[in-house]
């Protein structure tokens, strides 16, 4: 392969990679749809049960999951601040099954302070696995 063809071959696949990303209106946060889900939509006020993972981005590191030993799946109020902006913001629309990958800057998700309890850093970047499992009491039917 010639030098043109591979710089046009990773650029190709950097503008691929990139427009698998969804940017949220007014937020930094990105996302990827995983898997596709249907049915009730994350809409603000919706009371949401979730799987999710999430790492540290600059280390790679995993700090939490529903799904480890001894955890369960997380409810919250979506769109109302309960959680971190990013997470909040990022998983409005999403629909019953979906699964999202979320990338959370550090502004977005727990700023300057970090959260070192959780391995945290400060101004660390945030990569997150949601699942949604139900929404306003509908159920993900297994």
């Amino acid at each position: 392969m010639g030098k043109t063809a591979l710089i046009l071959a990773t650029a190709l696949s950097v503008l691929a990679a990139a427009s698998a990303l969804s940017g949220i209106a007014g937020y930094k946060t990105t996302f990827e749809v995983v898997k596709p889900g249907s049915g009730s939509l994350v809409a603000k006020g919706s009371k949401v049960t979730v799987h999710a993972t999430g790492t540290v981005k600059e280390t790679m590191k995993k700090f939490w999951s529903t799904k480890d030993a001894g955890q369960k799946p997380f409810s919250y109020q979506a769109g109302v601040g309960g959680v971190i902006t990013g997470w909040d913001q990022g998983c409005l629309g999403m629909s019953l099954g979906e699964v999202r990958k979320l990338d959370i800057p550090s502004d977005e998700g727990y700023g300057a302070r970090g959260f070192p309890a959780w391995g945290i850093p400060p101004n660390g970047g945030l990569l997150f696995e949601i699942e949604i499992l139900e929404v306003d009491g509908k159920k993900l039917e297994l």
